[in-house]
């Protein structure tokens, strides 16, 4: 059995999708219809740059996701593959609606919009250069949670993402994260400084969850065709309702991507494919399990590729 994976932010490059925007109508009228959605030329950002308007996460988002729809369409309406056969559709993240428009719970433009209004909440919840996000290399997330839990009166960091094993990212306030760096030097664990300018998934963003609940509480989602996996539990969805608040709770809560990829490996998939720009997931799902068959699609050769 197969899932269908959805990448999240920082997949993100100039000229993402090109090839297929060239090659086929399908994808430049999602693109038209996205410039159009959103009332500004989202394609010229994403085939021209510049790079740094592209990487707000305002931009980012709805971008990563046209370009992942996009992809889906290719492989489903000219190459006749049944993406909707995959038994679970999981993203990280802004991956996760991706996934849930793709499953046809919320429709192309909606999905457009309120990706366009997540990425501005998330981005202006803390003011510029007051949060920040860590990656911490080769440790177990249990090690992490202790060292945080001994430190939680001194310190508001949350972990952010557990990405897979050895990967795993901290949200906080940037003088918290400075501390807390020279914490994890003293216990010999890796720590990289990541380029954003927010601190993502954790409490800070509280601004952006109320931001992101009235917003979400107006849309009507259907009953789409694949079942969900939920980056703030980690298993699958229910209901829409169930949907809706989750996709609210998972602004501050941390993504459990290992977690999430070891219950669907649980569940007798052994087949993953990532539909969107870059390979990040792929490269995760490798280090959580490397026995499972894994196909990255960005192109047309790619898609030649794939067996389902």
């Amino acid at each position: 059995m197969f899932s269908v994976i959805f990448p999240g932010q920082g997949s993100q490059i100039v000229g993402m999708g090109k090839e297929l925007y060239d090659k086929f109508v399908i994808v430049k009228n999602l693109f038209k219809q996205a410039d159009e959605t959103l009332n500004f030329s989202i394609s010229k950002l994403i085939l021209e740059g510049p790079k740094e308007e592209l990487d707000l996460t305002a931009n980012t988002q709805p971008a990563v996701f046209l370009i992942s729809y996009s992809i889906f369409n290719v492989v489903k309406n000219e190459f006749n593959l049944d993406l909707n056969k995959a038994k679970y559709f999981a993203g990280h993240s802004l991956g996760e609606y991706s996934a849930l428009s793709c499953a046809g719970y919320l429709d192309f433009s909606e999905t457009l919009k309120i990706l366009r209004v997540r990425g501005d909440a998330m981005q202006n919840s803390v003011p510029k250069g007051q949060g920040g996000m860590v990656a911490v290399l080769g440790s177990k997330v249990e090690i992490v949670e202790k060292i945080l839990i001994e430190n939680k009166e001194n310190l508001k960091v949350q972990i952010a993402n557990d990405n897979s094993e050895g990967q795993i990212v901290l949200s906080g306030t940037i003088q918290d994260l400075e501390k807390l760096i020279e914490i994890l030097k003293d216990n010999s664990i890796k720590i990289i400084k990541l380029p954003v300018s927010a601190p993502f998934h954790c409490d800070l963003m509280r601004n952006a969850t109320k931001i992101m609940s009235e917003e979400l509480n107006k849309l009507i989602f259907k009953n789409g065709q694949n079942k969900l996996i939920s980056n703030v539990t980690a298993n699958e969805i229910k209901d829409p309702d169930e949907l809706k608040n989750l996709l609210i709770k998972q602004i501050e809560n941390r993504v459990r991507w290992r977690e999430s990829v070891i219950n669907m490996i649980k569940n007798d998939v052994d087949h993953f494919i990532e539909i969107g720009p870059g390979k990040v997931l792929s490269g995760l799902v490798k280090r959580i399990n490397r026995n499972v068959k894994i196909n990255t699609i960005n192109s047309q050769s790619d898609i030649e590729d794939l067996k389902i």
